[in-house]
């Protein structure tokens, strides 16, 4: 698995944990945090998860639902700012990363090629 992607997913991860103590603690807000913090956690416990898949069919799975995530926190976090919970500037803030994320994952879910050795006879003369 890509370890920029391991990376970022989990930086991520823990933004989001961050997130949703703020909007429990100063915003009293219970609903959509909920929504956020499962959608937004469980990008990265995909990513780790397909490292682990024995089939490149599977981890591809596992990373298109990862992306599918990704696209539901994108979600949750837009209505937040429409509800007015969170700022303009903080959705400017979290953005580039969920952008970012997109880009890596969708690279990921692209099926690797199998290299075939291709295997020469010769023939005697």
């Amino acid at each position: 698995m890509n370890a920029e992607l391991k990376e970022k997913s989990f930086t991520f991860s823990l933004r989001i944990v961050k997130l949703y103590r703020y909007l429990s603690a100063k915003k009293k807000e219970y609903l959509l945090s909920r929504q956020v913090f499962r959608s937004g956690t469980a990008i990265g416990i995909l990513v780790r998860e397909a490292e682990l898949c024995p089939t490149e069919k599977e981890r591809v799975e596992i990373i298109e639902k990862a992306v599918m995530e990704t696209v539901e926190t994108e979600y949750w976090i837009s209505l937040l700012k429409d509800e007015e919970y969170i700022t303009e500037k903080m959705l400017e803030s979290i953005e580039p990363d969920i952008q970012e994320l997109l880009t890596l994952l969708k690279s990921a879910a692209k099926p690797k090629k199998s290299v075939k050795k291709k295997t020469s006879t010769s023939k005697k003369k």
